[in-house]
């Protein structure tokens, strides 16, 4: 919700990230962040941000703005809502950190599995009849699928256990 807001009041007012970024004395990718939702603006770069889109904490936030006039932008408050960002935030990625450990170990056990049943078979197109049009085109595709997967398994394998290391999960 915030990185919504911060996106659509910037555009609103007419700032690209590279002037807001100026603006707050960040680099131009900080912004981006923010609005991807990547990370969230720390209490007071919140408050930065809300004075020069001339906009409330509050509605930056994502809380209806219902009394004009009341300041809602108190420090504590603003942390404490970071803060439940900032959880939301990191069990997304913690999320998607633990679907992308067992994608790789898929990937994995698959690139096991093809190899296994490829080298239990010993290559039987071997023995084909190939004077026969359809038995050398099966054969020929065949025999590319089992010549490329040989030389494209050990760095896909090697790849996907370091990306099974690389996102196991951290005590």
């Amino acid at each position: 919700m915030l990185n919504e807001n911060i996106q659509s009041i910037r555009k609103s007012k007419g700032l690209s990230q590279e002037e807001l970024a100026i603006k707050l004395n960040v680099v131009r990718q900080t912004v981006s962040k923010w609005e991807r939702g990547l990370s969230v603006p720390d209490s007071e770069m919140l408050i930065n941000i809300s004075e020069i889109l001339e906009t409330p904490v509050s509605v930056l936030l994502g809380e209806p703005n219902t009394e004009i006039g009341v300041p809602v932008d108190d420090l504590k408050v603003i942390s404490e809502k970071l803060e439940v960002i900032n959880l939301q935030l990191a069990r997304s990625k913690a999320a998607k950190r633990k679907v992308l450990h067992w994608l790789f170990i898929t990937l994995c056990a698959l690139i096991v599995i093809i190899a296994a049943v490829l080298i239990s078979q010993n290559s039987p197109y071997l023995s084909w009849d190939f004077n026969d049009p359809e038995t050398a085109v099966v054969g020929t595709f065949f025999h590319a699928f089992e010549w490329f997967f040989f030389r494209l398994a050990p760095v896909a394998l090697i790849g996907t256990i370091v990306g099974i290391v690389l996102t196991r999960q951290r005590k």
